[in-house]
This record gives C-alpha cells, structure tokens and sequence, in this order.
C-alpha cells in the first residue's frame, strides 16, 4: 500500500510531526490535539510505502495509524538526562560563596 501523505511541524514543540493522508488533510485530526499541538506548519508531502526508511517512525506503523485513525503524532524524542542538566538552573549552589 502507498499513500500520499503530508507531514506538519507544531509551532509549539520542537521535533513534534503530524502525519495525515494528503485527501483528508487535517480533517480528521481532534480539534483537542490540534490545540495542543498548536498552529500545522506544514513540511512537505511525499509517497509513502511500508518499505520507506523514515528518520524517528517506521513507515507501516504510520500507514497503519493514518489508516485507522486519520493521523499519526511524532513525538519529541526524549532528552537524555545530561542534557537536561545542562539547562539546570544552578545559581543556587554559588550563593554566599565570595
């Protein structure tokens, strides 16, 4: 099975991907998920196979979700733990120390 898909980017969460059939567009997206999603900023479409290399997805489950539920949500990956602590507000520590 191939579908010509289109891909949008949320304005509100980095590496977070909206998947739908080209036809239906957005349609059959909840309007709650759209809120939280926030504003579609659409990338590109392209064919979609179930034997397409995708970067974060395999190409069946998004076939299979499309089909089902009009949709597939791309998740953020998870930041790793040091990373997170990169952006760790440590002022604290340093307080009374000069």
């Amino acid at each position: 099975m191939k579908t010509l898909i289109s891909i949008y980017k949320s304005d509100k969460a980095d590496e977070m991907y909206l998947y739908v059939a080209r036809v239906a567009g957005l349609s059959k997206v909840p309007e709650a998920l759209l809120s939280q999603f926030g504003k579609p900023v659409h990338v590109t479409d392209m064919i979609l196979t179930p034997d397409r290399k995708l970067s974060r997805a395999e190409a069946t489950r998004v076939l299979e979700q499309i089909d089902t539920a009009g949709f597939y949500l791309q998740m953020p990956p998870k930041k790793e733990d040091y990373l997170l602590s990169l952006f760790k507000d440590t002022s604290d520590r340093y307080k009374g120390m000069s």
